[in-house]
């Protein structure tokens, strides 16, 4: 019951000219009374809530279950197509999810952005990127979430098919070595490898200590111009079981 009514929900704000829906209306969309959606979600605005989190489960689930390909750029391509065709499929869901008038991030958020960034250290390590992968990760999210909002908030004043494909190929060209064969001599060939350096001793286990992983990263770090409070995320090496940063002070 609790699935049929967050589907009703949906269709009902899909529909909706006003981006509004009556409790009312979705008790009888599934034929049931008031009393079944407050035992469930405990009003409206529970309702609410509980459509964003099930938009997240739905959008999480096709990120998790993409097969990484031996090619990470592709996958990060791939990535920003099936983000802005999740926005065209489940378009006032998708406004709620990404409201600016959440109080706290949700966790799925935050989940989004790592499985994000674990596609951009992919990058880095193939020798792909030219941005620090923190930083790219927060373009490249904030730059898809804006052309996906636009594209199902204002679809009248953004009508061009395309535009999702081209602001994807203008912000990943921004982050990404345009011509990995020739990297090596190019201007940005100290950041490259500095990038690429660091993406492997963060992933793979060294004969390095830990205090030496760390102020290598640094150096690392610091060669790619990528030291300081941007970068504080990434400050120490991941722990290899995990996946996670750790950090030494």
């Amino acid at each position: 019951m609790r699935t049929r009514m967050l589907e009703a929900a949906e269709e009902l704000l899909n529909a909706s000219p006003d981006r509004d829906i009556a409790t009312r209306a979705v008790c009888e969309a599934v034929g049931v009374g008031a009393p079944v959606l407050y035992r469930l979600f405990g009003d409206k605005n529970g309702l609410l809530s509980a459509l964003v989190d099930y938009g997240f489960d739905r959008y999480l689930a096709t990120k998790r279950a993409a097969e990484p390909s031996d090619d990470p750029v592709v996958d990060l391509r791939n990535g920003w197509d099936t983000h802005a065709e999740f926005a065209r499929s489940h378009p006032a869901v998708y406004r709620l999810m990404f409201s600016p008038g959440f109080a706290t991030v949700p966790s799925a958020a935050q989940e989004a952005m790592r499985l994000l960034r674990d596609v951009l250290d992919r990058c880095a390590a193939a020798g792909a990127l030219r941005v620090d992968p923190e930083a790219a990760a927060q373009m490249i999210m904030s730059a898809n979430i804006g052309v996906a909002l636009n594209l199902v908030t204002q679809p009248e004043n953004f009508p061009d098919p395309e535009l999702s494909r081209r602001v994807r190929d203008a912000v990943q060209a921004a982050v990404l070595v345009p011509d990995r064969a020739g990297s090596e001599d190019g201007p940005d060939a100290l950041v490259i490898a500095s990038l690429q350096l660091a993406a492997v001793l963060r992933n793979r286990p060294t004969e390095l200590g830990q205090p030496e992983t760390a102020l290598l990263l640094h150096w690392l770090d610091t060669l790619a111009g990528v030291a300081g409070s941007a970068h504080t995320p990434h400050l120490g090496p991941r722990d290899p079981s995990t996946g996670s940063a750790s950090r030494n002070r």
